[in-house]
């Protein structure tokens, strides 16, 4: 049965989620929001054997373990069988700079050890197409194999005798054998010293750019870990960042709540820029806010609005369909390919995007920080912040039947407003800068009038409603009220008794358009970890915190949401939101280093 104990290898073009056999079950080439040549994550239906698959199989079979390499995205996996045969299989998505630019070349690369004994395996290499509907077309050559899936080509190259593969038949490993996996090139030299030159490579870059990371004290690992998984959810090429690797593995069991995440959500992009830059690896806010500008330059006019999401090229253009040859995650389908949140209203963006970029604009660490031209950039989107804060829309929980003003929306456009005054300031801009002071403090106005409930002496979810939902918690992260102002206390304490299950945050408790939700929402939790801790509950905090960190799986990765009655990971994998918790915890509970030290 699927489960969430993946690991994901990748170089910023391309994502493999691999379990704890060592099996690819979701991969897509030669992007990450392609077609998936590998997908048994999600079932294919198919009567003539398994497609979608990569397996090294060990024959008698007996345990397994799993670990990634000390501060990298290298995978190893550790098969044993029941005869004294141990088998290593050491997977990795090669990156490093060669040529003074960036390598990430379209390519995953497989590499089988013997570690003791005689292991004997079947290497199990089928793509599929079309999303599972069929399996890939098939020519090969004396030392590769080719498989076509109408879009893309991939090539296996490797010293495992081809006739082997084809056959899927069994030998004994006896030496270091290599599979590469890659564009439909030649490999000019002999695959295991390729692989052994790209794995150094690749190791030397993941534990240089995780030694530059500013990390807490407490924590480093689970915290370097989150921060290489939040650097394999982008893609390099455009900027963009992706909200998950996977499509439909529901957010809970049979509840048809399957969406495809592989897309760039400006709202989850902000936090993960904000927490990678709170650890000094601001590249990735520079490159998001490159994706970011050329989606405004093709603004017809002033008057158009950001949509939510958007492709991980700058497509604008995400429509929904289902697919028929994947049953889904455990057979729980539907399973969707394009989100149509693209069409949705979610007024919330325009604060994404400026709160996204502001660091640029103060950061002189940068060589190129934000200029005069990004700010008149940012200011059109201030603009629209300024009309939209108080109309209603979709909101962050992006609900598809219906609208309302929602004061999360509101209070980050608020945001925009408020840091285009500070930007404004810094950049010795004295008019512009009074003139979003005072947009601010008017929209600050009107959100702390209309937002508030006399009648629940809280802040509710609309303007006028009656409803609470966990986006209010972030009032004190964004700077719009205080941690210890009355009225923000009473809100935590109204969404503790509402919201909280045990030791986790729903996101709401009212039926949407799929009912009741059954399972916690992982950020939540983590945002409510930041109020406890901002408040100066700290110790509940802590406590909460290191319960989160033991609900990651065994390679310290999360999914969206959990069972809070069995602590299963369920929804998309591995999710950036949840990561960001992580972090974002684990630098506000932290001890100082002067303190520990």
């Amino acid at each position: 049965m699927s489960n969430l104990e993946l690991g994901v290898i990748g170089n910023c073009q391309i994502a493999v989620l691999v379990d704890q056999m060592g099996r690819y079950v979701w991969g897509s080439f030669p992007r990450m929001d392609s077609d998936p040549f590998f997908c048994t994550l999600l079932d294919p239906k198919q009567q003539d054997g398994p497609i979608g698959c990569f397996e090294i199989e060990l024959l008698n079979f007996e345990s397994a373990e799993q670990r990634y390499v000390e501060n990298t995205a290298i995978l190893e996996t550790i098969l044993r069988d029941d005869r004294g045969g141990v088998l290593k299989i050491v997977d990795f998505a090669p990156r490093y700079n060669l040529f003074g630019r960036s390598f990430h070349p379209i390519m995953t690369i497989r590499n089988i050890i013997p570690a003791a004994g005689s292991p004997v395996v079947r290497i199990k290499l089928r793509p599929a197409a079309n999303y599972g509907s069929r399996p890939t077309t098939q020519t090969y050559g004396s030392n590769h194999v080719r498989f076509e899936n109408g879009d893309y080509t991939l090539r296996l190259t490797t010293n495992v005798p081809i006739s082997t593969v084809l056959d899927g038949s069994s030998f004994i490993v006896e030496h270091s054998m290599a599979l590469i996996l890659g564009p439909d090139e030649s490999v000019p030299d002999d695959p295991v010293k390729t692989c052994r030159e790209m794995y150094g490579e690749t190791k030397n870059y993941w534990q240089g750019w995780s030694r530059a990371l500013s990390i807490p004290f407490e924590w480093q690992r689970e915290v370097i870990r989150a921060a290489i998984t939040l650097k394999l959810c982008t893609f390099e090429d455009t900027g963009a960042v992706l909200a998950a690797h996977t499509t439909s593995v529901p957010e809970a069991a049979n509840s048809g709540r399957n969406w495809d995440y592989r897309y760039c959500w400006l709202r989850d992009s902000y936090y993960t820029v904000q927490a990678l830059n709170r650890l000094g690896a601001t590249r990735t806010m520079k490159e998001f806010l490159r994706y970011l500008f050329n989606l405004i330059a093709e603004f017809d006019n002033d008057e158009e609005q950001l949509q939510p999401v958007y492709g991980i090229s700058g497509l604008a253009e995400l429509t929904e369909s289902q697919v028929d040859s994947l049953a889904g995650y455990r057979g729980m389908g539907p399973v969707r390919i394009g989100n149509d949140a693209y069409r949705q209203v979610q007024n919330d963006v325009y604060g994404a995007v400026v709160l996204a970029s502001t660091q640029s604009f103060f950061d002189k660490r940068l060589v190129e920080y934000g200029s005069a031209e990004e700010f008149s950039r940012l200011e059109k989107l201030g603009e629209q912040a300024a009309q939209l804060y108080d109309q209603p829309d979709a909101g962050i929980w992006e609900f598809r039947g219906r609208e309302a003003v929602h004061t999360y929306s509101s209070i980050m456009c608020w945001a925009a407003c408020d840091r285009l005054a500070r930007i404004a300031t810094e950049l010795g801009i004295d008019a512009r800068a009074d003139h979003w002071s005072g947009t601010a403090n008017r929209i600050r106005e009107t959100i702390i009038e209309r937002a508030w409930s006399e009648d629940r002496k809280c802040f509710v979810s609309s303007f006028g409603g009656n409803d609470l939902d966990a986006s209010l918690l972030i009032m004190t992260d964004v700077g719009f009220i205080g941690p210890q102002d009355p009225r923000f206390l009473a809100t935590l304490d109204a969404i503790e008794k509402e919201l909280k299950q045990g030791p986790y945050m729903f996101r709401y408790n009212n039926a949407d358009d799929f009912g009741l939700p059954e399972t916690a929402f992982n950020v939540c939790t983590f945002w409510y970890i930041n109020a406890l801790a901002a408040v100066g509950r700290r110790e509940e905090a802590r406590e909460l915190f290191e319960n989160m960190l033991a609900r990651r799986n065994s390679l310290g990765l999360l999914s969206e949401d959990l069972d809070p009655k069995t602590g299963e990971l369920w929804g998309n994998f591995p999710q950036t939101y949840s990561m960001v918790g992580i972090i974002m915890g684990a630098m506000r509970l932290s001890r100082s280093w002067e303190e520990a030290l």
